[in-house]
Formats: structure tokens, C-alpha cells, sequence
């Protein structure tokens, strides 16, 4: 992947992980478009010098509309990032969350992703140095009761990352994952990951992976639970259940 010439669209790139890596894309000389719901986040990252546009992904509508956008505007895009994510926090015996926000979790998480991927890919099958970078999660392989959908979701996204990368080469498309841990961010409310890793030594380390040219890149407790076994990974979730 280039990092330094490429012109790159992140989801929900204003804020976060997303915004992390947008800036340190934008740093090493690459044009960056970021993508999100909030006026007021979007208004920030644009004083950055990241282009924006505002799109809610969980909508079907909204994807169509972002894709012939970005090309549009973008012609050389040649990276997608899909990092956009959600995650409710709730036991599910126990959860009455109405379908609807269950639904949403589903559609940012793995919808979006694949709807996004399937509209850009014959335009990045014509870019040099194509990529699609998608953002899973540690808990895609050591999932938690505390969030059973989001896990799920972030696990789809593992099996998507690995096929992509076997169905996509013939067109000369990178397939990157980026496996992240428990990172201090916003993710699923104020305060729920205040111990997480620090952002920046986070992003930090995951860039010197995509120099490195890694096929999958996590840290910490998500690149050990990538390089577990099976029975490691069933102790590790055995005793996240009982938390």
C-alpha cells in the first residue's frame, strides 16, 4: 500500500480510530476523504485539511450516494478504509434493545462494509497501488458477552477480510486488516474504554505494520488473540464471561 501518494476515503474518519488514521495518511502526503453523520465532527476534521462528506453508511441510500460522490470528486481514489463502527453494550439474555438498533449495529458494522466494497471495487480494479483496509476488532476472535453482536459483526468482517484478499488479487486490489484492541476512544459511550490502549500509540504502531506491508496488523491483546490457538482463544473467552 502507499502511504504517501495515495488518495484514500475513510468512514467515520472524523473522529476516533477513523480520524487517527486520517491525519498520519495526511501526514505522509496523501489526499484523504473522510465520511460521517456529525456536522460538527466533519466541520473539525475539514480545518485539518481532510476533505469530508457528510454520509450516514448504515443507510443503503447514503452508500450509493457517497460511492458515485467520492468517484466523482476523487477520480484517483485508489484506498478504501472501512473503519466506521458501533457497538452496544449489553448482555443478550438480558438485552431488550429494540431490532431497530440491533439492525443499525449489523448495517455499519458488516452492511456498509460490503455494500462499500462491491461499489468501489470496479473502480479500484482500474487504480495503481488499490487497497481496501477493513478495521475488525481483537474481540472478532475472542468474543464478548458484554457486546455479542458487535462481535459477531467484526468476526464476519475477519472471514470477508481473508476471502477478499484470495478473490481480490487477481485485480491487483491489497487487502489489509487492521485488528484492534480495546483502544481509549468514544466507542459505545463516554468512559466504556478509558483503560484501552492510548489512540495515538495505537495508530502509532499499526502505521509501522502498513510499512511493513503486513496482511494483517493488530496490537497488543489483538495480536495475540490473532496468533492464538483455539484453546487459548476458549480460555480467554471463558474468562472474559465471567466478568
Amino acid at each position: 500500500m502507499n502511504l504517501s501518494s495515495s488518495t484514500i476515503l475513510v468512514t467515520g474518519g472524523a473522529s476516533g480510530i477513523g480520524l487517527a488514521f486520517a491525519e498520519r495518511f495526511l501526514k505522509l502526503g496523501s489526499t484523504v476523504i473522510v465520511c460521517g453523520r456529525r456536522e460538527d465532527v466533519l466541520a473539525e476534521a475539514k480545518k485539518k485539511g481532510l476533505e469530508t462528506i457528510r454520509a450516514d453508511v448504515g443507510k443503503e441510500a447514503d452508500r450509493v450516494a457517497l460511492a458515485k460522490e467520492v468517484i466523482d470528486r476523487f477520480p484517483k481514489l485508489n484506498v478504501l478504509v472501512n473503519n466506521a463502527g458501533v457497538q452496544h453494550r449489553s448482555r443478550f439474555a438480558d438485552d431488550a434493545t429494540p431490532w431497530s438498533e440491533r439492525e443499525k449495529e449489523i448495517a455499519i458494522n458488516f452492511a456498509a462494509p460490503v455494500h462499500l466494497t462491491t461499489l468501489f471495487v470496479p473502480h479500484l480494479s482500474k487504480q495503481k497501488d488499490a487497497a481496501i483496509v477493513n478495521v475488525t476488532s481483537g474481540l472478532a476472535f475472542v468474543p464478548g458477552v458484554f457486546a455479542p453482536v458487535y462481535c459477531a459483526t467484526k468476526a464476519a468482517m475477519h472471514s470477508l477480510s481473508v476471502t477478499l484478499r484470495h478473490d481480490l488479487k487477481p485485480k491487483s486490489i491489497e487487502v489489509i486488516e487492521i485488528i484492534p484492541p480495546m483502544v481509549n476512544t468514544d466507542l459505545g459511550g463516554k468512559g466504556l474504554h478509558d483503560e484501552g490502549v492510548p489512540l495515538n500509540e495505537f495508530a502509532d504502531a499499526i502505521f509501522e505494520g502498513l510499512k511493513r506491508g503486513d496482511a494483517e496488523i493488530g496490537y497488543g491483546f489483538s495480536e495475540k488473540a490473532r496468533n492464538a490457538t483455539r484453546a487459548e482463544l476458549d480460555a480467554i473467552s471463558a474468562r472474559m464471561a465471567q466478568r
